[in-house]
């Protein structure tokens, strides 16, 4: 019997597919806006991963040659981007790949070292965590979650499409294979003393990357979709324990989102709005934005135009005109038609 979600995923491909076969070149030219919606629609941030034949030994230290070869991420920012003040401590990220594994390393500064969440699928982000989102196909759907904590204990689990669509997370799913390692530069669970940073190491089995559809190993040039979330409470000492501050009611403040590429909202599960993953073999390969990557703007204005009438109006548009859109789209000096 085949799943409901796995029809409707498909479904969805299908749609997004033929909407594409709609693009034409012939059309008189008139740019598209992003009226209402710029923050949906600032450049996603690249990283070109670098190959290593090395074996790589899992302890958080990153003190192989292969790492020191790897190229450090920007520094992250405000979830929401940069309308929001810069994230209070630093975070950074590196990655390599071989034919097996996308190893991920993070360096996240951290005065106040704590964890409370000692079991593996607890809810990781309850502390302060550092998170990775993965979209191997690059499609918007079935995705990918590992959260980890100080104490080294991961949440992994499966979307099958973004909660705003229904989705769900499947948190049977495990990451099979894999490797993890911290590094503390301070002492953990001690609020006495202060603390410098922590440090995250994983090798990420390509393998485990899947769910109810064939493996498909990178190749020269593939593009995958990921971004990098990190937790972080505000808290305070009480009777030697770390404790998360909360308002007047007694619930907890709510916590800080810091990110590598921006994503415009207070939501991770936007994969459309994630940093761009490519896998080389070559020293020196610089990243360039597919065409196909910028036309599927139009696309997402069109989805984020629909949802927000439909709020509106109980309805979906029938029509350009209802949504205030011209389907003659510029794109890199071509006009394309919706």
């Amino acid at each position: 019997m085949i799943h409901k979600n796995y029809l409707g995923t498909c479904f969805y491909v299908i749609k997004c597919l033929l909407l594409s076969l709609f693009i034409a070149m012939d059309n008189p030219l008139m740019a598209q806006q992003y009226k209402g919606f710029e923050s949906l629609f600032t450049p996603p941030l690249a990283y070109v991963v670098k190959y290593t034949a090395a074996d790589l030994l899992i302890n958080g230290k990153l003190d192989e040659q292969a790492w020191q070869t790897a190229n450090w991420t920007s520094s992250f920012v405000d979830i929401e981007g940069g309308v929001k003040p810069k994230p209070t401590f630093a975070t950074k990220v590196k990655m390599l790949w071989n034919e097996n594994y996308l190893f991920v390393a993070a360096q996240l500064q951290e005065p106040q070292l704590w964890a409370k969440q000692t079991h593996h699928d607890d809810v990781i982000f309850r502390d302060n965590d550092f998170e990775i989102f993965i979209d191997p196909l690059n499609e918007g759907h079935r995705y990918f979650e590992i959260e980890i904590n100080a104490l080294n204990k991961i949440f992994d689990l499966f979307i099958n499409k973004p909660y705003r669509n229904g989705g769900d997370a499947l948190v049977g799913w495990n990451a099979n294979g894999l490797k993890s390692g911290i590094m503390l530069e301070g002492t953990l669970n001690k609020p006495s003393d202060t603390d410098k940073s922590w440090t995250v190491e994983m090798a990420i089995p390509l393998k485990s990357l899947r769910i109810g559809y064939p493996f498909k190993k990178p190749q020269e040039g593939s593009i995958w979709r990921i971004n990098f979330s990190r937790v972080e409470w505000d808290t305070k000492v009480v009777n030697r324990r770390v404790e998360k501050l909360t308002d007047a009611k007694g619930n907890n403040l709510p916590e800080r989102n810091w990110v590598w590429s921006a994503q415009g909202v207070v939501n991770m599960h936007y994969p459309e709005r994630w940093g761009y993953l490519q896998f080389t073999k070559s020293n020196n390969k610089a990243f360039v934005l597919p065409y196909i990557e910028k036309q599927k703007n139009s696309l997402w204005l069109l989805y984020y135009k629909q949802k927000q009438y439909l709020q509106k109006n109980g309805r979906y548009a029938l029509t350009f005109a209802e949504l205030e859109m011209d389907p003659n789209v510029e794109t890199d000096a071509k006009v394309n038609k919706l």
